[in-house]
Formats: C-alpha cells, sequence, structure tokens
C-alpha cells in the first residue's frame, strides 16, 4: 500500500519506518529541510533502540523516502496519517493547530480518494474537526479515521510490530477495511483489532495513559506511607501485583512519571472534562501528588546534609525521563537537579542518551561527566534519578574509591537495600527501610 506520514517526530518516524517494514511504500513529510536531509542521509534523528536498523534497510529498499513537499505525499499516498504535535496549550488541553491547519492544505489539495488518520493523541472531537476543515475545502470524497498509537519509548518498535491491539476509530466501511488491511500483518499472532466510533478510539488513548499515570502515583503514595509505619513498599508490590486484577507492571515506585505522553494527556483529559462540565477529581490528585513526588528526596538529601548543601558535590545518575530513550521532557531529574542547584550544590550527571538535550538546557550549571564512574569522582553523594540496565550491577568497591562519602539516594530503588549495607553505603530508597534516618 502507498502511506503518506505528515510529521516525522517520535511517532511518525517510528510509524513511518515499520509500516515500510512489511512492504508498504512510504513517504514521511516534515517541514523542517535540514532534517529531511538528514533522513535522506540514512540519521535518524531519535534515539530508540533498534529503529536505527529498520530505518536503513527501508531507505535502501527504497520504500521509505523523505520530502518536505506535502504535494508530493499527498499525490503518493492513499492513507495519510497525520503524526503532529499537540503540544500542552496554556490552559492545559491540546494545542490542534498544527493538525487543523495541515487539514486545511489537505483539503486544497487532494485529487482522489483519501484516508486521513489522526495518529496523534487528540481529545474527544477531532475527527469531527478535522472532517469539517477538510469538507470546507474539497468535494473530493474521503474519510477521517482515529488510530491512536501506543508507543512505549524505548520499545516502540517491539510495540509497533508486535501491538497487544489496534485501534480503529472509523465511521466507514471501507476505511475500516483498508485500515484492517494495512494492519493485518502486525497481528498475526491473534491479537484483535478493534473497531469503534471516532470519539471512543480518541478518549481510548487518553483513559488508557491517565490510568496508567494513576497507577504509578497510587503505588508512589503507598511507598510513602510504608516509610511512615515501617513496612516495605517491594513486599506490599509483590503481595498486591500477584492479583490478576491489578497485575505487576506500573507498580514500582520512584520519583514520579515524566515524559511527553503521560504528563501532558491527563493535564488534556482534565481540561477536556471542564469543558464537558465535568471534573475529573482523581486525575487532579494524580497531577498535584505527581510534582510533589518529584521533589520526595530532596528533604531526604538536606537531612543528611544538615540544611546546607552548598558547595556539596552530588553526582547524578540517569537524566532521560525513563531509560532507553534520550527524552527529558518533564523528567524527575531535571526537578531534583533544580532544587539542588537552588541550594548551592555542586553537580556532575550521567547519562547514556540524554546528555546532548539536558546540555542544551541547563548549559555550563552542569559538569557532564563521560561515564557513570566518572560522575562520581569527589561526590559527596549520588543521586538516581533513572534506572538504566548500566546502573544496576556497578562495581561498589570501585564507587568507594572515587567518592568522597559512600551515600547513595536511590529515586527508583534499583539496588537491594541489605546489599547496600553489606557493601558498606549509607542507602536511601522510596518506601524501604532507610539507612539514613
Amino acid at each position: 500500500m502507498k502511506i503518506a506520514v505528515i510529521g516525522t517526530g517520535y511517532v511518525g518516524l517510528v510509524t513511518g519506518t515499520c509500516l515500510a517494514e512489511t512492504g508498504n511504500e512510504v513517504i514521511c513529510v516534515d517541514i523542517d529541510e535540514a532534517k529531511v536531509e538528514k533522513m535522506r542521509a540514512g540519521v535518524v534523528p531519535i534515539y530508540e533502540p533498534h529503529l536505527d536498523v529498520l530505518f536503513e534497510r527501508n531507505i535502501k529498499a527504497g520504500r521509505l523516502r523523505f520530502t518536505t513537499s506535502l504535494d508530493e505525499g499527498l499525490e503518493h499516498g492513499n492513507i495519510i496519517f497525520l503524526a503532529l504535535p499537540t503540544p500542552e496549550d496554556e490552559d492545559g488541553s491540546a494545542d490542534l493547530s498544527y493538525v487543523l491547519n495541515v487539514s486545511e492544505e489537505i483539503g486544497k489539495k487532494i485529487r482522489s480518494y483519501k484516508v486521513i488518520v489522526d495518529k496523534s493523541t487528540v481529545p474527544v472531537g477531532t475527527a469531527d474537526k478535522v472532517r469539517e476543515v477538510i469538507s470546507e475545502n474539497t468535494d473530493i470524497e474521503f474519510d477521517v479515521v482515529s488510530n491512536p498509537e501506543f508507543l512505549r519509548e524505548g520499545f516502540a518498535v517491539d510495540d509497533f510490530l508486535k501491538p497487544e491491539r489496534i485501534i480503529i476509530g472509523s465511521s466507514s466501511e471501507k476505511a475500516s477495511k483498508l485500515m484492517e488491511k494495512l494492519y493485518k500483518p502486525f497481528v498475526r499472532s491473534g491479537n484483535p483489532i478493534i473497531t469503534m466510533d471516532e470519539k471512543s478510539a480518541e478518549l481510548t488513548k487518553y483513559a488508557a495513559n491517565s490510568f496508567l499515570a494513576m497507577k504509578i502515583t497510587f503505588m508512589n503514595e503507598i511507598a510513602n506511607y510504608c516509610e511512615k509505619v515501617g513496612a516495605d513498599v517491594d513486599k506490599v508490590r509483590v503481595g498486591i501485583g500477584t492479583d490478576s486484577r491489578i497485575g505487576k507492571r506500573f507498580l514500582f515506585p520512584g520519583i514520579g512519571y515524566g515524559g511527553s505522553c503521560f504528563p501532558k494527556d491527563v493535564k488534556a483529559l482534565i481540561h477536556a472534562g471542564d469543558k464537558a462540565d465535568y471534573d475529573f477529581q482523581i486525575l487532579d490528585a494524580v497531577v498535584r501528588l505527581n510534582q510533589l513526588q518529584k521533589k520526595i528526596l530532596i528533604p531526604k538529601i538536606q537531612k543528611h546534609f544538615h540544611n546546607d548543601l552548598g558547595g556539596k558535590n552530588i553526582a547524578i545518575w540517569g537524566l532521560a525521563f525513563k531509560p532507553e530513550t534520550d527524552d527529558i521532557r518533564e523528567a524527575p531529574s531535571i526537578t531534583v537537579m533544580n532544587e539542588l542547584l537552588a541550594m548551592g550544590a555542586n553537580l556532575t550527571v550521567f547519562d547514556p542518551e540524554a546528555m546532548p538535550n539536558i546540555e542544551k538546557k541547563f548549559g555550563d550549571r552542569l559538569k557532564y561527566a563521560e561515564g557513570m564512574y566518572e560522575a562520581l569522582k569527589n561526590a559527596d553523594a549520588l543521586v538516581i534519578c533513572t534506572e538504566w540496565s548500566i546502573f544496576r550491577s556497578p562495581s561498589f568497591s570501585k564507587m568507594k574509591t572515587l567518592m568522597k562519602d559512600n551515600v547513595v539516594f536511590d529515586g527508583r530503588n534499583i539496588y537491594s537495600v541489605d546489599d547496600m549495607e553489606n557493601e558498606g553505603f549509607k542507602y536511601v530508597s522510596i518506601g524501604r527501610n532507610q539507612s539514613i534516618s
């Protein structure tokens, strides 16, 4: 099939590349000329495991091309994916200007039947708005489909190639059949393609992300309570996670969630509720509590240093909002570092992928280490903000030779309390017995 993907951000690039991998002819459209030239040369503009292999293979095979011309994309594609930004507006709503502006141009330019697919995360009713804008500019037949993505950064390629489910929101039998044909190669193992109306499909994405954000926040609350009463959150997590009604995933406590999806989507659903005269009280609490959780280690650090961090050398391991990505949007590490800098601490940081993005934001306010151990030189303490795999089994003896004081504040609970004490570290984590009272 011939596909056009408008927008080559995270979702658009993964979508285009993975659709090409199953034999489709895909052209990706972006207004950034420099970015398009780099992609034509085989340079992947984002970090996502395994994407580079598929990217290079499909470019060489001629199935994946790039252009700055919307006309070229529309002439090529029978199915047009809109993978455009829907950034958070000042009031928390999703800004649909990119989606609607491109929709207007599509209406002016299409010359034959097209299926227009909203791949971006958009509020309920967006498909109707897209349909209205296109209709105002053309008499050509077209259909609008809502097809939300469920891609986890760090696992996006696997998630696209082996989806747990495909959601197709469409009131058109013709468009639905085309979409089912497109996605059939991805569900050979029997996972469902679920067809529903457009509004339900749009809400499904927001509901899924908001539920997961709520689940994370609930577990953080339980962890904080464990510290008050002397319970161990690891044992509680296993105890409730074996209940099939609850499940094991998203039960790991820490210093809050971040990224491009959960924070934005929860706020957008709250705003959409307000417009519909519905108060999402539980989601209001999720947003408020997550902001507090990002600072949960700060008073513990202050207590250890007797409220005097001036001139203290603090190492930070992990800057991305989660492992296996370079994305720092809403990353808890940013909150932690801003708090520590405001108290006069000197910060030396390391992350396997996110350093360039952090440097753009913080500049020379931070020292940037070339490796995880280099960050520890002369450190009064280590703070772990992201649970990258390389941090899980370090040489503790090497750490002790480098650090001025053997103190670790672990915002992701990646080590055993007993093991850390046996290694001779003062160790503070989330919701477990603490070695610093």
